[in-house]
């Protein structure tokens, strides 16, 4: 399957050049059309992750049974954008504060997660997160709630989802970000 907007593949296999993460930030629809949009990014795709439920619906995640989260993968060339911008754009475009919602999305599937293929890229995400709190208590902010693990699985989303705010530029999005300024990260 194509990318909508991008025109590559959405479905491995991949260049070997290009990186994977997922992110998790609420309803996957605006988090998918944010990253689409950055130099560097070759595909995107919408799905379920968290979780060691198999070949989960959307109904299914919806109701909360199945311990997934509403993600998006990344395909990205780091010549192009580094996993640092990248995790920068994650902390400032939702509340990770909000534990299980985000905005009036409310439910486990609207998790803050980082979903990462290493043990190095973990360290990274935790270092920039220990930034993000420390920035985030100082203007009266909660612990931040996200999750960072390794890559165990994705499940694509139905097709219907997959690049949603293309084919519905009307489309709901609560995607949203603290307002702090985060550019010293």
């Amino acid at each position: 399957m194509k990318h909508k907007v991008l025109g590559n593949n959405i479905h491995p296999p991949f260049l070997d050049q290009f990186k994977q993460i997922h992110f998790g930030m609420g309803c996957f629809w605006g988090v998918e059309k944010l990253f689409w949009e950055l130099k560097g990014i070759w595909s995107t795709a919408v799905g379920y992750g968290g979780s060691d439920f198999e070949n989960p619906t959307y109904e299914l995640v919806c109701s909360g049974e199945t311990g997934h989260a509403e993600i998006v993968k990344v395909v990205y060339d780091p010549q192009v954008i580094k996993l640092d911008d990248l995790l920068r754009v994650f902390w400032d475009s939702h509340d990770p504060t909000q534990g299980m919602r985000q905005g009036n999305d409310k439910g486990t599937q609207y998790r803050s997660m980082i979903i990462v293929n290493n043990q190095s890229e973990i360290d990274l995400a935790k270092k920039s997160m220990n930034k993000v709190q420390e920035i985030f208590y100082k203007n009266g902010f909660n612990r931040i709630t996200t999750e960072i693990c390794i890559y165990k699985n994705f499940f694509y989303a139905e097709n219907y989802h997959q690049q949603y705010l293309s084919k519905n530029p009307n489309g709901y999005c609560n995607l949203s970000g603290t307002g702090i300024n985060l550019e010293s990260l």
